[in-house]
């Protein structure tokens, strides 16, 4: 995986190939178009992270924010990552629906889906999925999971 070292997001946009920048961009403006208020956008993790703060939410298991949604450039191919997906399995149920309907392929790991240009994604369905989940359900679905794992 591609970690940039950038510190904003304004400087992680200006490293990207313009091709890149624009499809990361319009991705980008999708998520902050349909993220429900609470969740911030910041630099974590060498990807554009949208979490919960640590100010709202402290007590997580490494000391770091809860990611909801992080946006990455890798070498041959875009990251999209939707923990809401891997934590909650109706969502990823909605998220196959939404590939299969859309006559895309579905092409994720755990939460990751990875593509290659926009025309890949079902982009009304993850809009959907991205709007779906409220800071405070999101906390919830993240100590449920992490009580189930017995890590807490």
């Amino acid at each position: 995986m591609v970690s940039s070292q950038a510190k904003t997001v304004t400087e992680y946009l200006k490293s990207l190939p313009e091709e890149r920048r624009e499809m990361i961009s319009e991705l980008r403006k999708l998520i902050i178009e349909n993220l429900p208020s609470g969740y911030e956008e910041t630099m974590n993790w060498g990807m554009i992270s949208y979490e919960v703060p640590l100010n709202r939410y402290p007590e997580t298991y490494n000391k770091q924010p809860i990611n909801y949604i992080a946006l990455a450039s890798q070498k041959n191919y875009c990251s999209l990552y939707l923990m809401c997906v891997y934590q909650e399995s109706g969502k990823m149920g909605q998220l196959v629906k939404a590939f299969k309907a859309a006559n895309k392929k579905l092409n994720m790991g755990k939460s990751c889906i990875r593509f290659k240009t926009l025309d890949d994604l079902p982009l009304d369905a993850i809009a959907e999925i991205i709007a779906s989940t409220s800071v405070d359900d999101f906390i919830m679905e993240y100590e449920q999971a992490r009580e189930h794992r017995g890590t807490c």
